[in-house]
């Protein structure tokens, strides 16, 4: 009971934390109406970019659990851990988008959804995290489309990359993701319009999203979410190393660990 209570006590404090986030983000829309608290708390509209290191007020509190997207069909039970990484190269690949020195001496694979909203509530951790140890650690997005309609969302992202204004254009989407994606219904379209608003040429972008070259890079993150043993969102490894208990503290842990080992 006193262990349930403490965990009740920080879920509280994440929350007061995410208000604080919505309060900015409505300030910055103007006269925009804010998510619903059916929605879930919103994220900052204008969140620090990963190139400056500095870091926000993390969203949730050191071992406050963050349920992950689990697919329907696993949802009755409990979801196995991470398969190991394969010697292949499926964790990372030369079209994966990365944050950090190609050169860092940890490297952070991260399978996530833009719609999952285990996904949206880690990334400030993640980008915390990567500004403690600046020039030591390097971010690898995968895609892992695991809700129905998530597969646009990527082909969203992939033509901001196409425009050089894919970080802009990911936080615009996760800030305002309870618009588009609340509780697995989606509104694509709205997405579409976000994505504008944070500078996405939308004409040049609906006709790109179809490329070859996007939908291979879809199809092979899709192959090796497979391959690699995912089933939930968000799963991360870190130099290849699975993390097998999915948590704030598991993995800042798992980070702080390889960072010292490489050193």
């Amino acid at each position: 009971m006193k262990s349930r209570n403490i965990v009740l006590v920080i879920a509280g404090l994440a929350l007061l934390a995410f208000a604080a986030a919505a309060y900015i983000y409505k300030g910055s829309r103007g006269a925009d109406a804010p998510a619903s608290a059916a929605q879930g708390p919103s994220m900052p509209a204008q969140l620090t970019p990963f190139a400056t290191g500095q870091t926000g007020t993390p969203v949730a509190a050191v071992g406050d659990p963050i349920p992950r997207n689990v697919p329907a069909a696993e949802a009755a039970g409990a979801p196995n851990p991470p398969a190991p990484a394969p010697k292949d190269n499926a964790l990372v690949r030369a079209h994966s988008p990365s944050v950090g020195p190609v050169a860092a001496r940890v490297t952070i694979v991260e399978f996530f959804d833009p719609a999952c909203e285990a996904c949206r509530a880690f990334y400030p951790i993640v980008k915390q995290t990567i500004a403690q140890y600046p020039g030591e650690v390097r971010l690898v997005l995968r895609y892992a489309p695991l809700h129905q309609g998530s597969d646009e969302a990527v082909r969203i992202l992939e033509t901001a990359r196409l425009q050089d204004i894919f970080i802009p254009v990911l936080e615009a989407l996760l800030a305002r993701q309870p618009e588009w994606a609340a509780h697995g219904s989606m509104d694509l379209e709205k997405a579409w319009t976000i994505a504008g608003d944070a500078g996405l040429d939308l004409k040049k972008a609906r006709q790109a999203r179809l490329a070859a070259k996007i939908t291979a890079v879809l199809n092979q993150d899709i192959q090796d979410l497979k391959a690699v043993g995912v089933s939930q969102t968000p799963t991360f490894f870190v130099n290849g190393k699975p993390l097998q208990e999915f948590g704030v503290a598991q993995f800042q842990d798992l980070v702080r660990g390889e960072i010292a080992a490489a050193r």
